[in-house]
């Protein structure tokens, strides 16, 4: 039989859910779980965020570390889950129906992602404390600003940190999936710098920066460009009116590959190709990058991987590996040494209205938890 107390669990994730906490905006909920953990006898720190992080958001809450002390033999273990959630999430609200499926009311995201996360944390604690279950020591990190590249955790001093494991519970699918890689993650924005004239008086006077980008766009592959990496140009925007040759184009994208160098050498070639185009009209090119994760590949003959899967048949589920093209704090964890995998926590169609969960997912993922912690 189940420790999880289901109602317990259901009632504080629908209470989650309803704070407002959009990434830099996750004060109230931020207070609501340090002030949870304390209750439940963690000893709780909201420092170690970099104050020039709180100055700038002063609507976001710092990260919250919480420690649970070891009752028993064992390696310090680390679990971490985030407060944001992604817009359109003010005002919302968890609607538990009769089947066990848990929506929102359809115009904003549910927040799931990542309250399931933080619901399943929360609950195998409250277990672990109930029935007195040994445990090694018990760390928890729980970060803002996930949604925005991992911005929170970054601003993190990690040196407090003892776990060399990690189980960041933020991934779609079901219980007993785990992603052991993640992408590199790079945003660029490009410039291109032409020259205005009368589209129809002297249009040969000007230098079409649209022809430009068409020019370099023509050769660039987009999608899955191979197995691992995939680039995508996202906006365009530029010129000042239709009868005028467009001076200044501005187009934004994003390369991800589960190779970092080959992310690196992939956007290079992007750059190239438009500046090889610019120069050959007469224009310009002015392009910024931003490196916002680092991939990571975690064995699946890790230790974090064999605890993972001995929690995971105690729990009686069917284990599933993947590589995720999506980013989350494992990917900041695993490049600051910390060897983490990110676990299926229970959300479903994540960064839409249309978002889910089940209660039964939330129980799972609460049992799964319960047993990694003490493993």
């Amino acid at each position: 039989m189940s420790a999880v107390n289901k109602e317990r669990l259901v009632k504080r994730f629908s209470e989650y859910v309803g704070y407002d906490s959009e990434s830099f905006h996750e004060k109230a909920l931020g207070e609501r779980v340090r002030n949870d953990l304390q209750a439940l006898g963690l000893t709780v720190t909201t420092e170690g965020t970099d104050p020039d992080y709180l100055r700038e958001h002063p609507e976001g809450f710092p990260n919250i570390y919480a420690l649970l002390p070891g009752t028993a033999q064992g390696d310090p273990l680390l679990f971490a889950a985030h407060l944001d959630t992604v817009s359109p999430g003010k005002g919302k609200e968890a609607l538990v129906k009769e089947d066990g499926g848990i929506v929102s009311k359809g115009d904003t995201v549910l927040g799931a992602d990542d309250v399931s996360g933080l619901s399943a944390i929360f609950e195998a604690l409250s277990v672990i404390k109930e029935k007195n279950l040994p445990h090694p020591d018990i760390e928890v990190l729980i970060s803002p600003a996930e949604e925005v590249f991992c911005e929170g955790a970054k601003k993190f001093d990690f040196t407090s940190i003892r776990s060399k494991s990690a189980y960041v519970l933020d991934l779609t699918g079901p219980i007993g999936r785990a992603a052991l890689a993640a992408p590199s993650i790079i945003s660029f924005s490009i410039k291109v710098n032409g020259r205005a004239a009368h589209a129809g008086f002297e249009p040969e006077k000007g230098i079409n920066a649209l022809n430009i980008a068409v020019e370099a766009l023509k050769d660039i592959k987009t999608g899955h460009i191979d197995k691992d990496t995939t680039v995508n140009f996202g906006t365009i925007r530029g010129g000042t009116g239709k009868n005028v040759v467009p001076e200044t184009i501005e187009i934004t994208g994003e390369v991800r590959s589960m190779d970092h160098s080959h992310a690196l050498s992939v956007k290079d070639e992007i750059f190239e190709r438009f500046d090889k185009a610019a120069k050959n009209a007469g224009g310009k090119v002015s392009v910024s990058f931003s490196e916002h994760v680092k991939a990571y590949r975690v064995a699946q003959t890790s230790d974090t991987v064999e605890k993972f899967l001995k929690a995971a048949e105690e729990t009686g589920l069917k284990t599933e590996f993947i590589e995720t093209f999506g980013g989350s704090d494992g990917n900041y964890y695993n490049e600051i040494g910390i060897e983490t995998i990110v676990l299926a926590s229970g959300m479903e169609k994540v960064h839409t209205t249309a978002e889910f969960t089940t209660v039964d997912a939330l129980v799972r993922a609460a049992e799964l938890t319960i047993n990694l912690m003490t493993i």
